[in-house]
């Protein structure tokens, strides 16, 4: 069973990833570049929305919390320990150096969960790359570090033309380690061959119009690296096949000399080239545009072609994918597609919310029947069941942290009001408001549905309180609707509403769809009970046409297909 977790990645590791259970780990941890990591919406003016700065502007800050997880880890020694120490002495108490406390500890967790054969990507930018290096050398070992991959994100075309005095900033780097040096599964990706390097090495056709270039056969370095030294076609060398290999390949037809005397050539197709493997420097795969169809409005996405790469490249089908940091989950969409098994966390139900809509919408697939809050024993469950899984893009997922009654959703309330109210519009798919200073309060959500003229649309509004309820709170969301011209008003509680409130809720009528042919209240009342029961608000149909979430486009790549080049 795939898994998503709602909470802070370092707890639900400790309590609920067994040691060695995953293949694959990609995180892309928040770090305050403009500080707008993980703010999915902002307001229409640019602006990043108020409430959910909040939630993460503490996130990387130096402050008591990250002196104890320094003391924590300083204590146990060790090259951590060392590593932290030196970061000090240079950076002194800073937010850079509060990222990289509190980084630490996750990737000794991560190290712990990856099995012997699995590897890590951490995807960062230039700003922290080189500190975060260092800190992996001393989790990882220096002796496994295997890449660092240059990611070509962007043009920086408008640096230029306004007056920078820099080299355009247009790279991220993805730092890849391994386990255990050596015993990493990779699978060798290759970029397709341009139509100007076939038309200069594919020069040559066969009778039945097969292309094919003549490529070197000798030895690389000679005698000093064992190559064999025998004669081919009157033209002694060291080879880079043994003699019984040369033999075969000149009885098949793929050995060519093009006069005599000349060093025989080998016989390459065109038609067998899987392209040129691929190397460090990834320039190819294109930033998610404004106008690309997988855009979905979160501003450190990722595009899914670049997780499939790394994906097919370090692990194999049935293969466990971690991402801790999942956002608003491109790498879980990767991992479905490719038939891997998956685990994401993430701290915010907004994101939460946002994946499940993105899971829904590309495969067509739900969670499963709520789990417990706990989640225990499901992590190793998706490791011990991987290789028993057939087509995983068709499989479910459990939804784990989140609350499943009412008291869960009360402790939430008072523990985290903005997380609550996320979690809450998310029961129903309903996007966060941020209101502008100012402004009118009274509206926490909104869902859009397609109204009956064709190219209209219609709004439900939505209030969310943890708290009290009376008769007021009706009167103030009639107000804002018709202030908003919205078609339904929702007002979800923590409290059964009371018999004056319902009363004043049926006054305000209904709203009519001339195109479902049906009525619906105007003023509804669910509670939290109510939405875990499994209740829906009265509404039309939204499937055909949604811009509640911006859409996810649908799934259709079929798997990628590797052919075995013969030589």
């Amino acid at each position: 069973m795939n898994l998503l977790y709602y909470g802070d990645n370092l707890d639900v590791m400790r309590r609920h990833i067994k040691d060695e259970t995953v293949d694959l780990v990609y995180l892309d941890p928040p770090f305050n570049s403009n500080t707008n990591y993980n703010v999915l919406f902002a307001e229409k003016d640019g602006s990043n929305a108020a409430s959910q700065i909040q939630a993460f502007s503490d996130t990387w800050t130096w402050n008591q919390e990250s002196e104890s997880v320094f003391a924590e880890i300083v204590m146990t020694g060790g090259k951590v320990s060392d590593c932290l120490q030196a970061f000090r002495t240079f950076l002194g108490e800073c937010d850079l150096l509060a990222y990289l406390v509190m980084m630490a500890p996750r990737l000794l967790e991560l190290r712990r969960v990856m099995k012997p054969t699995a590897s890590i990507y951490l995807h960062c930018d230039p700003t922290a790359s080189h500190y975060l290096k260092m800190l992996m050398d001393a989790v990882f070992g220096a002796e496994n570090f295997v890449n660092e991959i240059v990611w070509k994100r962007s043009d920086a075309k408008g640096d230029a033309g306004q007056g920078a005095k820099h080299y355009g900033r247009v790279n991220d780097s993805l730092l890849m380690f391994s386990k255990r040096c050596g015993d990493n599964f990779f699978s060798p990706q290759f970029t397709p061959l341009t139509s100007d390097y076939i038309d200069k090495w594919y020069r040559h056709t066969d009778p039945d119009g097969r292309r094919y270039k003549l490529d070197n056969m000798l030895g690389p370095g000679g005698a000093a690296k064992g190559n064999p030294y025998y004669e081919v076609m009157g033209v002694s060398r060291h080879w880079r096949y043994s003699k019984a290999k040369m033999d075969e390949l000149i009885r098949v037809g793929r050995v060519v000399q093009t006069r005599p005397g000349t060093v025989p050539m080998f016989k390459r197709y065109l038609d067998e080239s899987k392209g040129v493997p691929l190397t460090s420097n990834w320039t190819d795969i294109r930033p998610i545009h404004g106008w690309a169809a997988e855009k979905l409005g979160y501003p450190t996405q990722k595009p899914q072609i670049l997780l499939e790469r790394i994906i097919e490249a370090s692990s194999s089908p049935g293969g466990v994918v971690l991402d801790p940091f999942c956002g608003c989950g491109t790498t879980i969409a990767a991992a479905q597609a490719l038939n891997r098994p998956w685990i994401g966390i993430d701290i915010t139900h907004l994101a939460i919310t946002l994946i499940k809509q993105r899971m829904k919408d590309s495969f067509g697939v739900e969670q499963s029947v709520r789990a417990t809050s706990s989640g225990k024993g499901e992590t190793a469950k998706v490791a011990e069941t991987a290789t028993e899984y057939g087509n995983v893009t068709k499989r479910s997922f459990h939804v784990l942290g989140e609350p499943t009654s009412e008291p869960d959703a009360a402790a939430l309330a008072a523990s985290d009001p903005y997380q609550f109210q996320w979690w809450a519009l998310g029961l129903v798919g309903a996007r966060p408001i941020e209101q502008k200073k100012g402004a009118d309060k009274g509206i926490d959500g909104q869902i859009i549905f397609q109204g009956d003229k064709k190219g209209t649309f219609e709004s439900v509004i939505l209030s969310v309180k943890a708290g009290k309820t009376g008769s007021a709170h009706i009167r103030d969301l009639k107000g804002v609707l018709d202030r908003e011209k919205a078609a339904i008003g929702i007002l979800i509680s923590m409290e059964h509403p009371t018999k004056p409130m319902l009363t004043e809720a049926v006054t305000a009528g209904f709203y009519e769809s001339a195109t479902w042919g049906q009525k619906y209240p105007k003023i509804q009342l669910l509670t939290v009970a109510e939405l875990l029961a499994g209740k829906k608000v009265e509404m039309p149909p939204i499937k055909q046409v949604s811009v509640t979430f911006k859409t996810a486009p649908k799934e259709t790549k079929k798997k990628s297909e590797q052919h075995e080049l013969d030589v």
